[in-house]
Parts: structure tokens; C-alpha cells; sequence
């Protein structure tokens, strides 16, 4: 009973990243597939590339709140004692059963199974997974996000220096052991997803918000 209310969530968490927002606005929009266009990534930047603010905002609300209800199952589970859905003896392993919800819904954000394993790159659904988890993290890693963003224009920028902030917002705010360590492994899963942002960044040729892609980086698809 215990693996396989555990298994469900898990599943749940998954299921709820994987909901391809991006793909389904460009499809709904436009009549387009957003893997086609601009980096490839189904995430809110390349949407408000390809479709523009409107777009891309609600892509990036949608895909913040996918992490906030992964984190929300979690703690309804074991903070409602009427539904007796979560064995007591699993209790003290709360925080990391919620770290582990938060790393299946950026799985699944990232490798969507609605998307033949494809998808964006986790940033605006770690974001709700903080805030839910963690307000405290969250905001200041916005904070990072923020202001690296406001001095150089560039979000992939911006996505590296708060994915690596975060892991030090855990420490400095004493937050769990499992919080520091979903920081840490979500953290380097995020820079990983930024490689070909890493390889533009190296070369001088990542646009800022409102460029387009250069022609030869629109094939590095991510």
C-alpha cells in the first residue's frame, strides 16, 4: 500500500509536468509545432519568440503552476488527516517524498510522454516547485533570476544564475537535507537542459529577450 500510494504520486507529479503547455498553445495559435521553430523548446521563451507576450506569459503561469500543484498533492496528502490516503508510518519522510514529486514533474516538463519525450527546459516549473516548497527560496532565487535578467537581457543567463543560486538559498535558509539535495540535482538538471544556451553564451551569439535565434543556432535543438 505504501509503494503504491508513493508510486502514485509520483506518477501524478509526473503527469501534471508533462502537460505540454507550450505545444498546445503554438498548436491552438498558430496551427504550429514550437519544436519546429526557435530552439525547439516547448518553454514560455521560446513561445514569446515565436508567438509573442501574450503567449508567452500565460505559457510561463501554466507551466509555474503545473510545479506549484505537484508540491500542493504532496502536502494535501499529508497535511489532511481526514483522507487517509498516506500511511502514517511514511510521515517522517514527507520532505522527501515532496522532493521527489518536484524532480518527476520536471522529468516531466522537461521529457513529456505527450511529446515523445521531448519538451522545455524546466525553468518556469521549478520556479512554482520552490514557491510551493520553499516561498522563502523561491522569491530569492526570482531575486537572482531578476536581476542577472535586468543586467544582461538574456533569460538563459538569467535560468543559469538562479539554477545555481538556489542550491545556496537552501543552505543559507536551513531548508531540509531533501530540499538541499532536489536544489542541487534540479539545479544542474536546468543547466544541463541549457547546453546549447551555454555554447551561444561561449560564442557571443545568445540573443537577448526580443531577438531572434541566429539561422546556424536554430538547429541546436534542446
Amino acid at each position: 500500500m505504501i509503494w503504491l500510494t508513493l508510486g502514485g504520486i509520483m506518477l501524478i507529479a509526473y503527469l501534471l509536468g508533462s502537460v505540454p503547455t507550450g505545444y498546445l498553445a503554438a498548436h491552438l495559435i498558430k496551427g504550429i509545432d514550437i519544436r519546429e521553430h526557435g530552439s525547439g523548446s516547448t518553454g514560455a521563451t521560446n513561445v514569446l519568440r515565436t508567438l509573442g507576450k501574450g503567449p508567452g506569459l500565460l505559457v510561463l503561469l501554466v507551466d509555474m503552476l503545473k510545479g506549484v500543484l505537484a508540491i500542493t498533492l504532496v502536502q494535501w496528502l499529508f497535511t489532511t488527516p481526514s483522507n487517509n490516503l498516506v500511511p502514517s508510518s511514511v510521515n517522517s519522510n514527507y520532505a522527501w517524498i515532496v522532493a521527489l514529486a518536484g524532480l518527476a514533474a520536471i522529468l516531466g516538463h522537461s521529457k513529456s510522454i505527450w511529446l515523445g519525450f521531448t519538451g522545455g527546459k524546466s525553468v518556469a516549473t521549478s520556479l512554482g516547485i520552490l514557491l510551493a516548497m520553499s516561498w522563502q527560496v523561491g522569491l530569492s532565487t526570482l531575486g537572482v533570476f531578476g536581476l542577472v535578467f535586468a543586467l544582461s537581457q538574456i533569460v538563459s543567463l538569467s535560468s543559469i544564475a538562479g539554477a545555481v543560486a538556489v542550491s545556496v538559498f537552501m543552505l543559507v535558509l536551513h531548508q531540509p537535507l531533501p530540499y538541499q539535495l532536489f536544489a542541487l540535482a534540479g539545479g544542474l538538471y536546468v543547466i544541463l537542459r541549457h547546453r546549447s544556451n551555454i555554447e551561444r553564451l561561449l560564442a557571443g551569439t545568445e540573443p537577448r529577450l526580443g531577438q531572434k535565434l541566429p539561422l546556424e543556432a536554430q538547429s541546436l535543438k534542446s
